[in-house]
C-alpha cells in the first residue's frame, strides 16, 4: 500500500547532485573577508602576516602546501593581483577544501556537511555501499527540506515532489576523501529557503526525539511538524544512520550572503545515533497513520483505461494538469463515468473531475471521484495533448 520513499529518490536522467562546471571567480568580484572565511571555514591558518595590509594563509593538513597571500581589504594596493594569485593557487592545490572555497566563491552557498561513523572500515576509507547509502540519505534529506518549503505536512506522498526535486537541480556536492562524508553547496539565490527550513526541521527532529526518549510522549513530534519534520524526513535520518555508529549533519551559512532572519549565526552539527531510530520510525509511521486525505477539484487527461470486462465499473489513470500536486491519479468509476472518460480520451480531451486524494498510497488514489466532464480546449491545445500521449503515453 505505500512505496518505499527510495522508490521516487533518484529520479532518471543525471543526478542532481553533482559537479558542474563553471569559470573561475573573478579577483575583481571577491571580497578578501568573503575569502578569508570560507579560507578558515575549510581548516586554513592564518600565520602572521602585516597588519591591516595582508594576511598569510596555510592550508589545512601535516603536509600543508604553498601558503597564500589575501589582502586585507579591496583599498589595498594591487589587492585584485594578490586575490588571482591566491585563487590561482587554490585552483592549482591539492587540498580538497581548496576547491570547495572557490566553489562557495564562484556561486555563494550556504553548505550542508554531513558525516557518517562506519564501524569495521580502514581509517579515511568507505566501501562503495557505504558512499552510495550516504549520497543516497543526503539528496533525501535535502528533498524532505525541499518539500517543507512548499508547504507543512506530516507525509507529502506523491505530493509536491517533481517541483521540490526540481528546485534541487543548481545543488552541487563533493565528496570528502575517504566517503564517509559529504558536503552540498546549496545556492543562496535559489536554495537559502531550503537551508533554512532544514536546518530548523533538523534541531527540531533532535528535540521531539530528545523528549520521547526522556518522557515517552510523541506530541513533540506533532508541534515539530511546523518546523517541516515529516515522514519523508525521518526516513532520510534514519537512511543516514542506518549501518552506522552515529551521523551529524552540519550547516554554514554563505559569508557573502549573510545570516538569515530567524537563525543563528553558527548551527552546531545535529547528531544522530542508531538509538534514535525507534523513534524515528514510530513518528515517521504516524506521521504517514495519521495524515489526512485531501478533498481536489483536478482537471487531467485520461492516460489508461482498465477494467475486468466489457460492461461495469473499471480504474481510469489520469495526468494531472491542474489542481493537484501530483503528476498523476487513479480512481475507480462506474460504468456511466468510465464511458464518459473513455469518449474524452478518444476525442483527446481533458476532463474535470472531484473527489478525495488519498493519503494511503501516497496521493495517488483518487476516491469519491465524481463523473468526469469533458473540458473544451481549442484545436491546437487539442493537437498538443493528443500528441503528447501518442508520443509518451507514459503507461
Amino acid at each position: 500500500m505505500h512505496r518505499s520513499f527510495d522508490e521516487y529518490a533518484q529520479p532518471p536522467g543525471p543526478h542532481p547532485l553533482s559537479w558542474t562546471d563553471h569559470d573561475g571567480p573573478d579577483p575583481s568580484q571577491v571580497d578578501p573577508a568573503v575569502l578569508g572565511a570560507l579560507l578558515e571555514r575549510h581548516g586554513w591558518s592564518r600565520r602572521g602576516g602585516s597588519a591591516g595590509h595582508y594576511s598569510r594563509w596555510t592550508p589545512p593538513g601535516p603536509a600543508a602546501g604553498a601558503s597564500l597571500l589575501l589582502p586585507e581589504s579591496r583599498t589595498f594596493p594591487d589587492c585584485d593581483d594578490l586575490i588571482g594569485e591566491a585563487l590561482t593557487a587554490l585552483a592549482r592545490s591539492g587540498t580538497p577544501s581548496a576547491r570547495e572555497v572557490l566553489v562557495s566563491l564562484t556561486v555563494p552557498s550556504d553548505e550542508i556537511r554531513w558525516w557518517r561513523d562506519i564501524p569495521h572500515e580502514p581509517e579515511g576509507t568507505a566501501s562503495w555501499t557505504a558512499q552510495e547509502q550516504l549520497r543516497s540519505a543526503a539528496r533525501q534529506m535535502l528533498l524532505a527540506g525541499a518539500l517543507a518549503v512548499r508547504g507543512r505536512a506530516g507525509y507529502y506522498g506523491a505530493r509536491h515532489r517533481r517541483a521540490a526535486a526540481a528546485g534541487l537541480a543548481g545543488v552541487l556536492v563533493g565528496p570528502a576523501p575517504g566517503g564517509r562524508s559529504l558536503t552540498a553547496f546549496v545556492p543562496v539565490r535559489t536554495g537559502r529557503a531550503l537551508a533554512v527550513r532544514l536546518s530548523h526541521a533538523l534541531q527540531a527532529a533532535r528535540e521531539a526525539i530528545d523528549y520521547q526518549r526522556a518522557a515517552g510522549g510523541t506530541e513533540a513530534f506533532d508541534a515539530a511538524v511546523r518546523a517541516g519534520v515529516s515522514r519523508e524526513l525521518t526516513e532520510a535520518v534514519v537512511a543516514l544512520v542506518r549501518g552506522s555508529e552515529g551521523a551529524r549533519v552540519a550547516l554554514a551559512w554563505s559569508p557573502a550572503a549573510g545570516v538569515p532572519q530567524g537563525c543563528g549565526a553558527r548551527m552546531e552539527p545535529v547528531e544522530f545515533s542508531a538509538g534514535d531510530l525507534p523513534a524515528l520510525r514510530a513518528a515517521g509511521a504516524r506521521y504517514l497513520r495519521d495524515e489526512p486525505s485531501v478533498p481536489v477539484h483536478l482537471t487531467g487527461t485520461v492516460v489508461r483505461m482498465r477494467r475486468s470486462g466489457p460492461t461495469g465499473s473499471g480504474t481510469v489513470r489520469l495526468r494531472v494538469l491542474a489542481g493537484a500536486d501530483v503528476p498523476h491519479v487513479r480512481a475507480v468509476l462506474d460504468e456511466e463515468a468510465y464511458r464518459a472518460a473513455g469518449r474524452a480520451h478518444l476525442d483527446g480531451l481533458p476532463v474535470r473531475v472531484t473527489g478525495r486524494l488519498e493519503s494511503r498510497g501516497g496521493f495517488r488514489r483518487l476516491t469519491g471521484a465524481t463523473c468526469p466532464v469533458p473540458v473544451q480546449v481549442d484545436d491546437a491545445e487539442r493537437d498538443r495533448l493528443m500528441k503528447s500521449l501518442q508520443e509518451g503515453p507514459d503507461l
